[in-house]
């Protein structure tokens, strides 16, 4: 009897493992994740889109870093040679005259000249004068006076004067006798346009034979007259007349 239940027990025991091995089965299948669903082609297109957008940005900021770095880089070089022992003013040579072959420039080391000055606006002909003068009070016989006609610039700024013997004219006379004029024999005429600077003068000398002259240059054998005789002189250039400069023949 006894075996008989034995054998009955382990005759249920395969129902019972049955059953727990089916409830520990059936507990696994309802623990398992489930798969990763396929991407659509949307999402990707998508993504890939971003993606390019961002390296895009990266490549734009990169590229603009390097730009700037480069400008700063090279703005201190140039502020760098600015600064330098060359002066920013410019080179000497530039000033240095042209040598002999007209080629290289001649190297000096005396200072440049003075640029000569040109004339601009704001020249005030009316404060360009004129003076005549002599080298002597008074002269011996035989012995021929040098006659000058100065123009002086008054002004503050360079003048271009015309100083050509058309314009000129020295004129001698004693009392009412008209005695010489150098127009009266030109035999022509030059104009001569130049620069002066502020303050400076232009000088023409005429040396007087001690001749007589009428106009039209018809020729006169009288002489001025000697033993003491006072004479003026005035010089004239354009429409501008000096002051007398009186001189005395013996």
């Amino acid at each position: 009897m006894v075996r008989q239940g034995d054998s009955g027990t382990n005759g249920s025991r395969p129902k019972v493992s049955g059953s727990v091995s089916g409830g520990v089965s059936g507990s696994r299948k309802s623990v398992r994740k489930p798969g990763r669903a396929p991407l659509s082609p949307v999402y990707r297109r998508r993504r890939l889109f971003v993606g390019s957008v961002l390296l895009l940005v990266i490549a734009v900021a990169f590229g603009g870093f390097v730009a700037v770095s480069g400008a700063i880089n090279g703005g201190g070089k140039a502020s760098g040679q600015g600064s330098g022992g060359q002066p920013s003013g410019g080179s000497a040579q530039v000033n240095q005259p042209a040598g002999p072959a007209g080629g290289t420039p001649a190297a000096s080391t005396a200072p440049a000249a003075a640029p000569t000055p040109t004339a601009i606006d704001g020249c005030d002909h009316n404060l360009v004068t004129v003076t005549a003068a002599t080298d002597k009070p008074a002269y011996a016989a035989g012995e021929d006076p040098l006659l000058s006609l100065k123009v002086t610039n008054g002004n503050k700024v360079p003048c271009e004067v015309n100083i050509g013997t058309s314009q000129m004219e020295y004129l001698i006379i004693s009392g009412s006798d008209r005695i010489f004029s150098s127009r009266d024999c030109q035999a022509e005429s030059t104009e001569l346009v130049t620069t002066i600077a502020p303050g400076q003068s232009e000088t023409a000398n005429f040396p007087w034979p001690r001749n007589r002259t009428v106009q039209g240059c018809t020729p006169i054998e009288a002489k001025p007259g000697a033993g003491g005789a006072y004479y003026v002189f005035t010089a004239r250039l354009a429409n501008k007349t000096s002051p007398k400069a009186v001189f005395q023949l013996n």
